[in-house]
């Protein structure tokens, strides 16, 4: 066969076809355009066998109006490019009402017929979609939403799936949903009338379950773990780290602990997250109240107005450095031989103390210091060591924290080596809930967080 040459702007046809002469039709459609100059050259190859050149790049794609229907947001006709594929006429209609309109069938007409049908999961769980050429008039549209059911619990896809037919099979379920690897069982919620019940099965019975429309399935981690890691810090010898059964008790640890010559067992600590975390709620709960308090005050004056303005200021301060404070969770285990029943969680913290020879004289006295431990003597004693009261205190409340997490009011409280005293300050306010609020919120935050804020 002679030599030609050809150069020239070829159009895509309706199906998907150039024509280029001494060559016939070559199919472009889905082709990339990085990928169009090699597959347009192998094409020609098949004709023209040996010195073939070939460059082919896209030069415009062809303006079209597409037809967006059904259950969309925003119905309507809608411009845009021939290589423009579904999603972008979708979201130029709005999205699909996610209430009504169904994500697995979606139909492409072409001249009332049926040119492709889309499922829009291949594409949201597994990256897939078809690449369709549209044309001038083309319809999109979106069919009702079909049957569904609803996924929570420990899955990585937690929500509304919709499926074709009766039933889906729990297999393809699980599918859709991706249980994590610890999940165990599944509950399904059905209702029957106006009443609900509820089947349990393990996650190995997927093959016996069918899910029906208006299903809610949950994806549990019902089995307990076999294990728990404690920790142990503070004055001892032995293992920082310990796994144990799961149920297992402080008496459990005891004897795998290797005290030394410094450790104080009869004072030893246990710290938790949950009770750390619950200790922080508590705390945010007193200061919600005594913001409300602050900003809903009435006055009767300008001049009460200013000092009531002038003191939710300094409130709102005080609130938010209270609301950074770390909580501690230490769980309060009284003496030893009270402590050996308490169950141990994954995640404890378990602390031998030091034994001290001083007490700590923290807050409102004039040199907050160490005081050595002097048996027999009482908190006045202490408090008199560090100075006395500051013109602030509140004699009236005064904190005795011990190492094993008790504590005790007032200046009768029992001294004991290691102890740390706490003597709140006045709070200086017109209204009897401010003061009420701001000192019980000092009082929980050094209990729980061991520290004494200054109120303003």
């Amino acid at each position: 066969m002679g030599a030609f040459n050809y150069e020239g702007s070829l159009t895509v046809d309706p199906q998907g076809n150039v024509f280029i002469p001494h060559v016939g039709p070559i199919k472009v459609l889905g082709i990339k355009n990085a990928e169009l100059n090699d597959y347009i050259e192998q094409a020609v190859r098949k004709v023209f066998k040996r010195n073939v050149g070939v460059y082919a790049s896209l030069e415009t794609s062809v303006p079209v109006k597409v037809f967006v229907t059904g259950f969309v947001r925003n119905p309507g006709l809608y411009g845009g490019l021939s290589s423009n594929s579904i999603l972008y006429y979708l979201d130029r209609a709005g999205g699909i009402d996610p209430q009504r309109g169904s994500f697995i069938d979606i139909t492409i007409l072409r001249n009332n017929q049926v040119r492709a049908k889309v499922n829009l999961y291949d594409f949201l769980l597994n990256g897939k979609l078809s690449l369709i050429q549209m044309a001038d008039g083309d319809v999109i549209f979106v069919a009702p939403k079909k049957s569904s059911f609803s996924v929570s619990g420990v899955v990585y896809n937690p929500f509304q799936f919709e499926f074709e037919g009766e039933f889906i099979t729990g297999e393809e379920a699980m599918k859709l949903a991706k249980p994590k690897p610890e999940a165990t069982h599944i509950t399904i919620t059905r209702k029957q009338g106006l009443e609900k019940y509820t089947e349990y099965y393990s996650i190995n019975e997927l093959d016996k379950i069918k899910i029906y429309n208006g299903d809610e399935v949950t994806v549990l981690s019902d089995r307990y773990p076999g294990t728990i890691l404690v920790r142990i810090e503070g004055a001892h010898s032995g293992p920082h780290a310990l796994v144990l059964p799961y149920g297992a008790k402080l008496k459990d640890v005891l004897p795998r602990i290797v005290p030394n010559v410094r450790s104080n067992l009869e004072a030893i600590q246990l710290f938790r997250k949950s009770v750390a975390q619950r200790q922080k709620e508590m705390i945010l709960a007193s200061l919600q109240q005594l913001q409300s308090y602050a900003l809903t005050g009435r006055a009767e004056t300008q001049e009460e107005a200013t000092l009531r303005t002038k003191e939710a200021e300094l409130i709102m301060r005080f609130v938010e450095v209270a609301k950074n404070v770390e909580t501690k969770g230490q769980v309060v285990l009284g003496s030893l031989e009270e402590a050996k029943e308490m169950l141990l969680e994954d995640g404890d913290v378990i602390v031998i103390p030091e034994y001290k020879s001083f007490v700590m004289v923290h807050g409102e006295v004039r040199f907050p210091n160490a005081i050595i431990y002097t048996p027999g003597k009482d908190v006045d004693y202490y408090i008199k060591q560090a100075g006395g009261f500051t013109q602030r205190a509140n004699k009236n409340v005064v904190i005795v924290l011990h190492q094993n997490g008790k504590f005790e009011e007032g200046e009768k409280a029992k001294i004991e080596p290691g102890d740390e005293i706490f003597v709140l300050p006045k709070i200086e306010a017109k209204r009897i809930e401010i003061v009420r609020g701001i000192t019980q919120i000092l009082y929980q935050i050094a209990v729980s967080a061991r520290v004494l804020l200054l109120a303003w």
